[in-house]
């Protein structure tokens, strides 16, 4: 009987069974896939090590945790991620259909200006309207100036609350919804406008019936960020004394010193997340949203008086609330009062940050490119599983990060520390767990989607015909992304190493968890000042942080521009 060669694809990652006359051969798995299977197992390790202590042992501090305060983790955390979510889901989308189906006064100037509270992390909104809403803030007092009031003679919101705290929040994020949405109705087909039209549908009715219902996708996608942002949300809910998971995981590790109910709590958290994730698949079911090839300048109606009024005021109440004045109040404060270290410390802390920040970049963009690079090489349904485990790290909050990771690097500090003083007498302290490299590795996981969304879409537009010219050209694998990819994707891999450094500067709650013995950043540079009532002094670290944080929301504003096919119709 004859011999067959056999050709199976997609049973191992990166291999081939070869038949031959001595039975079947297995090719190694290639570099590139070991690589990202690599990358998508240090990014599951925090999420293996929470969910392995779930069945730990943990005396009667669960127990203690559950008859007192679970309840109240579990009722703040729910009101604040529904408050947050429904707030953030009608500004967001209503802004966003005002800005491109609607012309009024500034529409052009909103368009990006919308973007901006992005800038500000949701804690340092907190410092700043605190120290202005607060009792003895200038609001207060001049109020009591005004009407010769006294304590007790007027009613005043306690901004220190839990809906102070799902407004403040609602009014920094509400640009994740308002962006997809704004994506969504942009790249909507005049057709489906134009069937709206025949049947007589108003600017109204359209938006109901034609618009939403098609920008329901984005609108979905864009709450779900909201939400995960939520659960992750720690210096605000902190500071307002307002007990959530986050906060819970905090006290219990630090305050109890018991790492294994905090990783418990921590896995309460993660399945918030999942259930998040699996109501945002389940909302799409079965639905698909299509549209035609027809793009042209998309129809708008022109809004007067008392119309125009109203839009312009729906566009600028949020950007005066979540970004002009904080701002304005962190600028009076750092120059009127400021950080007393301003100097030589202060810029220790700044120094910090940036080297943290930039480190993290490089190491987020050069994972992104390793592995959206390997799935172009390697379609298996092995290595598209493994880039979306190394893509889930901006699902999973960074106090839940930190604990997944601290919990192992701890125990081998410990081991190795034990073997040194058994055999050798002497100690050398935290090397794995105390240094500032830990925190970039817990960054790359936090952040590392953000990079890879980036470079994936950005090297799927290289055609892959450049592929096969390198190679016949003697090009390697690595010759060709080295020679010809990278010079193609450099904007891509600048856009996404900014959008990581932005988002790194601004992470407290892993920060706080991971950072070495007196090792401060600009961010726990402002937490600290601010828990110990010192808001003016915190404005320093707090408006630096927002100014860097404005790169992103030029970057977003830029790309969006004349994003829509045919856009260059419209006068």
């Amino acid at each position: 009987m004859a011999k067959h060669s056999t050709h199976q694809e997609g049973v191992l990652p990166s291999t081939q069974l070869h038949s031959s006359g001595k039975g079947f051969r297995v090719r190694r798995p290639s570099v590139w896939a070991v690589s990202t299977f690599l990358i998508a197992l240090l990014v599951a390790l925090p999420v293996i090590v929470i969910f392995a202590h779930v069945f730990f042992p943990s005396g009667e501090v669960w127990a203690h945790l559950a008859s007192t305060v679970l309840g109240r983790y579990l009722n703040n955390t729910v009101v604040l991620s529904v408050t947050v979510a429904l707030g953030t889901t009608f500004i967001g989308t209503a802004c966003a259909w005002l800005v491109v189906m609607c012309r009024f006064p500034g529409k052009r100037v909103f368009e990006w200006a919308l973007l901006l509270p992005l800038a500000v992390p949701t804690y340092v909104i907190a410092y700043a309207y605190t120290d202005f809403l607060q009792f003895a803030g200038p609001l207060q007092s001049t109020l009591r100036n005004w009407f010769d009031w006294q304590q007790g003679d007027y009613y005043f919101p306690n901004v220190r609350s839990l809906g102070g705290a799902s407004l403040l929040i609602t009014m920094v994020l509400y640009p994740y919804v308002y962006l997809l949405a704004r994506a969504s109705f942009m790249e909507q087909s005049v057709s489906a406008l134009d069937v709206g039209r025949t049947l007589g549908l108003g600017p109204w009715k359209m938006f109901r019936r034609v618009a939403l219902p098609l920008a329901r996708p984005a609108i979905i996608g864009g709450v779900s960020l909201v939400l995960m942002e939520t659960l992750n949300e720690f210096g605000a809910v902190q500071f307002f004394g307002v007990d959530t998971f986050t906060t819970g995981i905090y006290r219990t590790w630090f305050g109890l010193g018991e790492q294994v109910a905090a990783a418990q709590l921590a896995a309460c958290l993660l399945v918030f997340v999942f259930i998040v994730v699996l109501l945002e698949r389940a909302s799409r079911g079965g639905r698909q949203y299509h549209a035609s090839a027809r793009y042209q300048a998309l129809p708008q109606y022109s809004l007067r008086s008392g119309r125009a009024v109203l839009a312009f005021v729906a566009c600028f109440l949020p950007i005066l609330i979540g970004f002009i004045f904080p701002a304005l109040i962190l600028l009076e404060m750092a120059i009127t009062t400021g950080d007393p270290l301003f100097g030589t410390r202060f810029l220790t802390f700044a120094f910090n940050s940036l080297f943290l920040a930039s480190g993290a970049a490089v190491v987020a963009v050069v994972l992104a490119v390793l592995l959206s690079y390997s799935a172009r090489l390697n379609s298996s349904t092995w290595v598209r599983g493994a880039n979306r485990i190394a893509a889930m790290g901006y699902a999973i909050p960074g106090s839940v990060v930190a604990v997944g990771i601290m919990i192992p690097l701890a125990w081998l500090d410990q081991r190795l520390n034990l073997f040194l003083r058994d055999n050798y007498g002497f100690l050398v302290g935290l090397v794995f767990s105390g240094s500032a490299f830990v925190l970039i590795y817990a960054y790359t996981v936090r952040f590392l989607a953000v990079s890879f969304n980036t470079v994936e879409a950005s090297l799927g537009k290289v055609t892959p015909s450049m592929d096969a010219a390198a190679r016949t050209l003697g090009q390697t694998a690595g010759g060709a992304l080295r020679k010809v990819h990278t010079p193609i994707m450099r904007g891509s891999l600048l856009a996404a190493g900014i959008l990581v450094f932005v988002d790194v500067m601004k992470e407290l709650p892993a920060t706080i968890i991971l950072r070495p013995f007196n090792f401060d950043t600009l961010a726990v540079r402002a937490y600290s000042l601010a828990s110990d009532e010192r808001l003016a002094e915190s404005a320093t670290s707090s408006l630096f942080i927002v100014a860097v944080g404005i790169i992103p929301v030029i970057i977003l504003s830029l790309a969006m521009r004349n994003s829509r096919p045919g856009s260059g119709d419209r006068r």
